[in-house]
């Protein structure tokens, strides 16, 4: 199953009052692991950043003003997604801009049912309790020290592991994932066959405690039951 976990940054809250998208950050994941495909743009807003926004993502107008327009990508991000799952947090926010971006463009919309929001699966897997991603991130232990700033493409990596512990816990070799293969985890019990020990380990207990056990044995009476035959 592929799904696609996904973050903007924007100039604002509104579209509708000439916000824009200025970034996109993708990770992409297939049966819950990290495939190592992501999708990074920048985009240029054809307008100044406001002080507030700026503040959040530190995405300037000198910095932007090389980027390009949502226009000139939109039609890439559209191939990156496709039709899979979009695991967004707050996903109204993302999905009304990436649509209204897509509607100035003269490209075909995503439909709200391809929206999985995180936001509304925290609240109701805990309900009363922030739902924040940083929240979240205390919540299950996940480092997102370098979250100094909004960044759609960290943001969106920090996402995906906060999506797995959601939705039923981390995969064992999650964080292996993008740098092993099946073939060198098939003797690890994840993902493949166990292999047999070639010899037994030795046995840990000394020879004093050895015989201390079996002088306790002697006091119980009857036979123990794994030496009656």
């Amino acid at each position: 199953m592929r799904e696609i976990v996904l973050d903007t940054e924007t100039t604002g809250f509104s579209p509708e009052d000439g916000d824009r998208i200025v970034e996109i950050g993708a990770v992409e994941l297939f049966n819950h692991l990290p495939t190592g495909n992501t999708y990074h743009q920048y985009i240029n807003p054809e307008r100044t950043m406001p002080a507030e926004a700026f503040e959040v993502h530190g995405l300037g107008d000198e910095f932007l003003a090389d980027k390009p327009v949502f226009r000139e990508i939109g039609q890439a991000f559209l191939e990156f997604v496709q039709d899979a799952p979009l695991v967004i947090h707050n996903a109204s926010f993302d999905m009304k801009f990436l649509n209204a971006e897509l509607g100035w463009a003269g490209l075909s919309k995503l439909p709200a049912h391809q929206a999985i929001d995180t936001l509304l699966i925290a609240r109701k897997k805990f309900p009363g309790s922030p739902a924040s991603l940083d929240a979240l991130c205390r919540r299950f232990a996940i480092d997102n020290s370098a979250r100094e700033k909004h960044g759609a493409l960290l943001d969106s990596e920090i996402l995906a592991e906060v999506y797995l512990e959601l939705v039923g816990g981390r995969q064992p070799d999650f964080a292996l994932s993008s740098g092993g293969t099946a073939a060198g985890r098939a003797g690890s019990g994840i993902g493949g066959q166990t292999r047999k020990r070639p010899a037994p380990l030795p046995p840990l207990l000394t020879e004093e405690e050895r015989k201390a056990h079996a002088a306790f044995v002697k006091t119980l009476g009857d036979a123990p039951l794994w030496q009656i035959r």
